[in-house]
């Protein structure tokens, strides 16, 4: 990386924090890439998955020629489903945290997603060059799409438009169950059935899917045939002329084609089907020809409908990238929801299905109503169920009712902008005051829009569970600390405050498994500090840091309650941090308070509504 040139040097500039790191992490291969500036990705590499043991070895092994850059940001396809933390996956013997493999890396964000996610979302930026069209039909504007793909398994996604964006389908259609359309392909079931009792798409359409289809129609057919693989079976159909190899990969089109019209009528997916994963491309010119066109027209009465609807496959190398560079590009952008909320659910309200459009004028025409009031009473105010008050959110792209409260509230506080005034010598007292005033109120503002609810359930969650707490501050931060430990040791927590940096290594190498520090510092980059922090993850405790989000405790923390405030502490005391701070602590508390009323077993969802309280 010393040595690369000029252009490339610019364009590690185009990101004022650096390149990114992207993965696209198959079950056979791994792809990375450092994206450098907007659509631009250097240094691709794909990896043999079996060479590694782990997600953390392969990445590391990627960056052993990267040690230079200061790497902060990194984002992961995973061809697997996505749900929380702990990330195990389908088809190769893979685990792993999220959490764990962020700060192993020293990242300040990482994002896991589902491979077929990141692909649906690239197919915006896509050019008519990166696609093959098969077949007719033209797609419609503003129509949803449908993302299918067969390698080591078989994707499926979906893209809604949206006024705004696309929303993509977290889908795992690939494990259908597998319909014939022939009697071959009933023999091919039949003699699927023989190892699992339920056939899914998904084994048949898929690698390993073509290998046992090859395996099927030898017998079928009364042919002595070696077994082959899937690139072998490629090769030789392909490239060879072989007749079995070539009657495989027919019928494997044709399987294809059904899938993809099953899942063109499912999604009314007007917007065009795309064929993605890595065995299709492979097969360029030959795949137009092939039976999968006539397939996905052959349902009867329903032809002429599929007839319209198009068929691409995407022959450019690496289309993930796009769509998991876009998913990150969003995150670190983030969604303000000042001020253009109720603009957005005006613009959306006709989207939305009947039942959430119910909501959608309930929150128009009684906004405190629904920002004050818990989901039972919000339903019943709009007539509709609670779980569609939860899809009305989700509609609009928050987690959740507690997500969309946090960023509704800016909405409703229009007069109060977000700003800071400095403070000068020759200020009244008078005007240094509503100063003062008025930055705190400002900052407890984009405080309060930028709460990310996951990291504050993950923090409430390890101090509810704690054996023991322990603050660690200096300084003004020890104010912080002090209060921490009065609310903690309410909820019979045994809490401790160590204010001394000669103690904290100390007091660090005594904790253990089920142990808690809450670390408090601006800077986040005391040297005592962070040794007492090393002590303390290697004893097997957990950290929770308050403070800089981009700091080395950040990364070095289980858990980052992010206090990103800037203030000049040569001049003046850090109040406004300080006050930030002291909310996390009594979010936290609230949400103790809120474990212990329910045994500790409490709906999450409850904690977030109550979070999302504290500033009324």
């Amino acid at each position: 990386m010393g040595n690369a040139p000029d252009a490339e040097k610019f364009e590690r500039t185009a990101f004022a924090d650096g390149p990114r790191l992207l993965a696209d992490i198959g079950a056979t291969h791994a792809r990375f890439a450092l994206q450098t500036a907007p659509g631009t990705f250097r240094h691709v590499a794909v990896l043999k998955c079996e060479e590694f043991d782990g997600v953390d070895s392969l990445v590391r092994f990627y960056l052993r020629d990267h040690l230079d850059l200061n790497l902060q940001h990194a984002a992961f396809a995973v061809a697997n489903p996505v749900n929380g933390d702990q990330v195990r996956m389908t088809n190769r013997a893979w685990e792993f945290s999220t959490e764990a493999v962020r700060r192993e890396l020293g990242l300040s964000t990482l994002l896991v997603v589902n491979d077929f996610t990141a692909l649906a979302m690239a197919i915006p930026v896509l050019l008519p060059a990166d696609l093959l069209q098969v077949g007719g039909g033209k797609p419609a504007a503003n129509a949803v799409i449908g993302v299918l793909g067969p390698g080591t398994g078989l994707g499926v996604s979906g893209l809604i438009p949206t006024s705004d964006g696309f929303v993509t389908l977290g889908s795992e259609g690939g494990h259908v169950n597998f319909a014939p359309g022939d009697e071959r392909e009933f023999a091919i079931l039949r003699h699927a059935w023989r190892a699992w009792q339920h056939v899914s798409n998904e084994r048949l359409i898929s690698g390993p899917g073509m290998e046992l289809i090859h395996e099927a129609l030898a017998l079928r057919n009364g042919v002595q045939a070696p077994g082959r693989t899937a690139a072998d079976i490629l090769a030789a159909g392909l490239d060879e002329n072989d007749a079995l190899c070539i009657e495989v990969l027919e019928v494997f089109c044709g399987m294809l084609g059904a899938a993809a019209a099953n899942l063109a009528v499912t999604l009314g997916a007007f917007g065009g089907i795309f064929i993605g994963g890595g065995i299709v491309p492979r097969m360029g010119e030959w795949f137009a020809r092939s039976p999968f066109r006539a397939r996905f027209e052959a349902k009867g009465r329903f032809s002429h409908y599929l007839a319209d609807i198009p068929t691409y496959v995407i022959t450019t190398p690496n289309p993930a990238f796009h769509g998991v560079a876009t998913i990150l590009s969003e995150h670190l952008r983030g969604r303000s929801g000042a001020n253009t909320l109720m603009d957005r659910i005006k613009g959306l309200r006709h989207e939305l299905t009947p039942a959430e459009q119910r909501v959608a004028t309930l929150v128009l025409e009684q906004p405190r109503l629904v920002l004050n009031e818990p989901i039972a009473d919000i339903a019943r105010g709009a007539e509709v169920s609670q779980p569609t008050v939860i899809r009305f959110c989700r509609s609009l792209g928050f987690l959740g009712l507690a997500d969309f409260k946090l960023k509704f509230a800016s909405s409703l506080t229009g007069a109060i902008p977000v700003r800071h005034s400095q403070v000068r010598n020759s200020d009244s007292t008078h005007d240094l005051s509503a100063k003062v005033i008025d930055n705190t109120v400002s900052a407890i503002l984009k405080f309060r829009d930028g709460l990310d609810v996951h990291t504050l359930d993950r923090a409430i969650e390890l101090v509810s569970r704690a054996r023991r707490v322990e603050f660690y501050a200096l300084g003004n931060a020890r104010v912080v600390a002090l209060d921490g430990q009065h609310k903690f040791f309410r909820f019979r927590i045994p809490t401790a405050l160590y204010g001394d940096s000669h103690l904290f290594a100390l007091a660090a190498d005594l904790l253990g498994p089920g142990d808690v520090v809450i670390a408090i510092s601006n800077s986040g980059r005391l040297p005592e500090l962070l040794q007492a922090v090393d002590i303390a993850r290697s004893r097997g405790a957990d950290v929770i840091a308050i403070g800089n989000s981009q700091s080395p405790l950040a990364r070095k923390a289980s858990v980052c309650l992010a206090v990103d405030h800037a203030e000049d502490s040569t001049v003046f005391l850090s109040m406004i941090s300080r006050i930030l701070q002291l909310l996390f602590i009594d979010i936290m508390a609230v949400g103790l308070s809120v474990d212990a009323h329910n045994g500790r077993e409490g709906d999450v969802e409850q904690r977030r509504l109550l979070i999302s309280h504290l500033d009324s």
